[in-house]
């Protein structure tokens, strides 16, 4: 039985779904998860320094309520800057209380 071919970027292709099956529950699946993890945590770490900060910060889950096209919009701007519109958000936040306390 022929293996698939690993490449690091890209999973293999299959004959059929037993043939995927038996390598993602495998070491070269997981390797291959593993790899692709790892490379999404670099390329998230290469944003603004202010991003970097947000991220490395210690945080305290919130509920807030936002109206729906305000949501829409923070996704929309976060997905043409290329990043999640939650670290957008707190950004923005960051951004306010900081202009905020300086006024006073």
């Amino acid at each position: 039985m022929n293996k698939p071919k690993i490449n690091s970027t890209r999973k293999p292709q299959f004959k059929n779904e037993d043939e995927e099956a038996a390598w993602w529950a495998g070491a070269k699946g997981r390797g291959f998860l593993k790899r692709q993890s790892a490379a999404a945590t670099s390329k998230r770490l290469k944003g603004s320094p202010l991003v970097a900060k947000l991220s490395t910060a210690s945080s305290v889950q919130i509920a807030i309520r936002l109206p729906a096209p305000d949501l829409a919009k923070a996704r929309e701007i976060a997905e043409r800057k290329g990043i999640g519109y939650q670290t957008l958000l707190k950004m923005l936040v960051h951004e306010g209380l900081r202009r905020e306390s300086r006024r006073l």
